[in-house]
């Protein structure tokens, strides 16, 4: 077997996790992350027929057994994953029974997934529905998203309207628009469920005061999706107080539609 910290799959999630504590993205134990992978990825790396132990995922997630999933682990610091990996982080199959996850690599401290592993799975579930590639569920707290959703009306047209209206990339990255989601207490299934219903729609879901779900085909989609977001949030509230000389007009916005051939919402502009 090849050292399974040499597999692309775990250097990815190291380089984004690293990446995103030092960004200010997942403070302390804030933040997790879930990467689907094919069983051709995770072989070369691991005997898929060695169990090391079974944990209880919270959720019937039936439609994705015999899925992998390399997981951050609950209560465990992003910055912590660059220099003890197997600490930090697990790979899981989900059981035929769908309400059984089995650790195949990981949390050798005894630990567990994130608990927010059945929102993850059914995140998962929801986006495979529309995109069977997509593979990454990432969840982060960045910090002018976060205050933005204190400050400004929280419907999916009026935040969609103002990310969009602050730089000329916002559209063109995420011309879907965002999802919103009113506060909610974290870490349950019915948070897990109304950000599903969301993700069938959407790629990024803002958890008013308190963060960011992104979906993608890669961890570099995910990531670039959340990034995106976060620039156009910190225009957003570094300029919301002065008086705006220039805007991007929704004629603009529709240039730029036209200009990138974007399936974008068209009910979130006014023409």
């Amino acid at each position: 077997m090849k050292d399974i910290l040499t597999a692309p799959f775990m250097g990815e999630m190291i380089r984004h996790t690293t990446n995103m504590y030092r960004l200010g993205y997942d403070e302390r134990n804030g933040g997790n992350i879930s990467l689907m992978l094919d069983e051709s990825e995770v072989a070369p790396y691991l005997d898929t027929a060695n169990v090391l132990r079974t944990i209880p995922t919270g959720f019937d997630a039936a439609v994705l057994a015999g899925k992998y999933f390399l997981v951050t682990g609950t209560g465990k610091y992003f910055k912590n994953v660059e220099v003890d990996p197997e600490t930090n982080l697990g790979l899981i199959r989900i059981a035929p029974d769908g309400v059984t996850a089995e650790l195949l690599w990981g949390y050798k401290d005894g630990g567990s997934f994130t608990s927010e592993l059945p929102a993850h799975l059914m995140s998962h579930i929801a986006r495979l529905s529309v995109d069977p590639e997509n593979r990454v569920i990432m969840h982060c707290h960045p910090d002018y998203t976060l205050a933005m959703t204190g400050v400004h009306e929280m419907t999916e047209r009026a935040v969609t309207r103002t990310l969009w209206q602050q730089m000329t990339e916002s559209i063109v990255v995420f011309p879907e628009g965002v999802g919103v989601l009113p506060w909610m207490v974290c870490g349950t299934n019915a948070i897990g469920e109304a950000t599903a219903e969301k993700m069938k729609q959407y790629r990024i879901v803002l958890w008013t005061l308190h963060g960011i779900y992104g979906c993608g085909r890669t961890m570099d989609e995910a990531f670039g999706l959340i990034e995106t977001v976060e620039k156009a949030a910190k225009q957003y509230m570094i300029k919301a107080h002065l008086p705006q000389v220039n805007v991007i007009t929704d004629a603009d916005l529709l240039a730029l539609t036209e200009r990138f051939n974007l399936n974008y919402r068209k009910d979130f502009l006014d023409l």
